[in-house]
């Protein structure tokens, strides 16, 4: 049996809102030179998208975490697998993630990155799952808001599949 792929958001209406979201975060950040954090792996799709989308100059970092492990429903335990190579106090920091669920993940990488004393720090966010939420999170830039179902695609994946599917797509397996 194989899975079964619905798309949930074409590529054409993601690409719209990226650009939308890509004129805002330049309209903002207009002469602040913002340090924009890829969490990956997700949101690195979207994060390349995006950062071409913005007009004005950028610095980009990465961080890792994981949450998930293979499973389909997070663990709640946050490990960070790869931090940022500099620091951010006295930086704008902009955190480009792909979706946010129950919020426990996003909670904790904030609470660490707040103790390093940058001079302000954003979510940008491609898709949220509200209805999930298990601690209180906003978002300063969303993208969609999705029903409580597992996606994959633009980044996301199951088991580090389908991460390069064009449209995000609700996965069902059998």
């Amino acid at each position: 049996m194989h899975d079964s792929l619905q798309v949930l958001l074409s590529q054409e209406q993601i690409a719209k809102k990226v650009e939308q979201l890509g004129r805002e975060l330049s309209h903002e950040y207009q002469g602040k030179e913002p340090l924009m954090v890829c969490i990956l792996k997700g949101a690195v799709v979207f994060f390349a998208d995006l950062i071409r989308c913005i007009t004005i100059p950028v610095k980009i970092d990465f961080m890792a975490v994981s949450s998930y492990g293979k499973a389909t429903k997070t663990s709640g335990v946050v490990q960070i697998l790869k931090d940022l190579d500099s620091s951010i106090e006295g930086r704008h920091l902009v955190i480009v993630e792909d979706i946010i669920d129950t919020g426990l993940t996003l909670n904790y990488l904030l609470e660490n990155l707040k103790s390093r004393r940058p001079a302000s720090l954003k979510i940008c966010v491609l898709l949220d799952k509200i209805e999930c939420r298990q601690v209180e999170v906003i978002p300063d830039y969303q993208g969609f808001v999705i029903p409580d179902e597992f996606v994959v695609g633009y980044g996301l994946d199951c088991a580090d599949k389908y991460r390069n599917l064009r449209d995000v797509c609700i996965l069902s397996r059998p």
